[in-house]
């Protein structure tokens, strides 16, 4: 199985939590909750996907 998109996916993720982290005074105050919701369902995700990986090794 080629996880070439799986490792791509959970570098983006968890990317995007630390620049809404270090950048979260710039961002419009409507949007930070939107932002952050997705942000956790992202980082998520990447988790489990990160775990299932694991358990799919051995």
């Amino acid at each position: 199985m080629d996880s070439t998109a799986t490792i791509i996916f959970i570098i983006a993720a968890f990317s995007l939590g630390a620049i809404l982290i270090m950048k979260r005074e710039q961002i419009p105050a409507g949007m930070r909750r939107g932002t952050a919701l997705i942000a956790i369902a992202l980082i998520a995700f990447a988790f489990f996907l990160v775990v299932a990986s694991f358990l799919n090794m051995g």
